[in-house]
């Protein structure tokens, strides 16, 4: 029987708007002095959502938590990459999860979440190539295409021109 890694369960499941409202109203209503597991749990929320904006916020939250508090740095680890792997920021999502992944190996979370980063910057990567190389051709049709009707263009012209002379 083959071994299955889980997935990174957080990767497309957001919480329902009513969650996230108790989150958002907790946040707010610490105001100033909102606490770092307040901060975390909204972050979090919106690390979940499927809505870009809120995604970028909540890995704005999670960043400042892992510069201000360096006691929730490694919880922050998992989201941050998450966050980022949802933006498509799959550099910075490998670069956390690699941190964590150097401090617990066995996280099968991480190592779930670092298969579908894999997945994802090579796909990405073969869509690009694909792309370039369409590009490429198109360009190279367009070129001889020119070159083709300025030599038509010439040898009219040429003709004319020695027709006028005789």
């Amino acid at each position: 029987m083959a071994f299955v890694l889980p997935d990174a369960a957080d990767a497309d499941s957001p919480l329902k708007a009513d969650e996230l409202s108790v989150l958002r109203a907790q946040y707010e209503n610490e105001g100033y002095y909102v606490g770092v597991q307040t901060k975390f749990n909204y972050a979090w929320g919106l690390i979940k959502s499927s809505t870009r904006n809120e995604q970028q916020e909540g890995v704005r939250l999670l960043s400042d938590i892992f510069r201000n508090a360096p006691e929730r740095r490694r919880e922050c680890l998992y989201y941050l990459a998450l966050g980022n792997y949802k933006l498509g920021n799959y550099a910075e999502a490998r670069r956390y999860n690699d941190l964590l992944l150097d401090h617990e190996p066995a996280n099968m979370q991480a190592s779930s979440l670092r298969t579908l980063i894999d997945d994802k910057v090579a796909k990405e990567g073969m869509m690009g190539v694909a792309i370039l190389s369409g590009v490429a051709i198109a360009a190279g049709v367009v070129g001889i295409e020119k070159e083709m009707s300025t030599c038509a263009w010439h040898s009219r012209f040429c003709v004319g021109v020695r027709h006028l002379v005789k």
